[in-house]
C-alpha cells in the first residue's frame, strides 16, 4: 500500500486548504482512511477518519465543524477540506490506512500545513 499526501502550504488564519491523499496498492474494501497531524515535540494526533465502504466519518473535537474528510472510491483518493484554519492547526499532516477493525497499518509521508495569524 502506498499513500501520497499533498496539498499543504502556508495560509493565513481563516483561510481554507484541501489536502489530498492518493492511495494505491490494494482495494480498500473494509478499510478505513485517516488523517493525523504532528507538531515538533508532540505525539501524532488523530484528526479525522472515514470508512471506505460506508463513508462513516469521525473527527477530533478541535476540528469538528471546520474540517471535512471525504473519499472518492473510483479514484482511490481521500481529501481533508480544512476551512477556517487556525494557527493551532499548524502541523505536518499524514494520511494513513488500515483495516476498519484494527489499527492504522500504512502511513504516507507528511505534508506541512502552516497557518499564520
Amino acid at each position: 500500500v502506498q499513500l501520497q499526501a499533498s496539498g499543504g502550504g502556508l495560509v493565513q488564519a481563516g483561510d481554507s486548504l484541501r489536502l489530498s491523499c492518493t492511495a494505491s496498492g490494494r482495494t480498500f474494501t473494509n478499510w478505513k482512511m485517516g488523517w493525523f497531524r504532528q507538531t515538533p515535540g508532540k505525539e501524532r494526533e488523530f484528526v479525522a477518519s472515514i470508512t471506505w465502504n460506508l463513508g462513516t466519518t469521525r473527527y477530533t473535537d478541535s476540528v469538528k465543524g471546520r474540517f471535512t474528510i471525504s473519499r472518492v472510491k473510483d479514484k482511490s483518493m481521500v481529501y481533508l477540506q480544512m476551512n477556517s484554519v487556525k494557527p493551532e492547526d499548524t502541523a505536518v499532516y499524514y494520511c494513513a490506512s488500515g483495516p476498519t477493525s484494527t489499527t492504522y497499518t500504512y502511513w504516507g509521508q507528511g505534508t506541512q500545513v502552516t497557518v499564520s495569524s
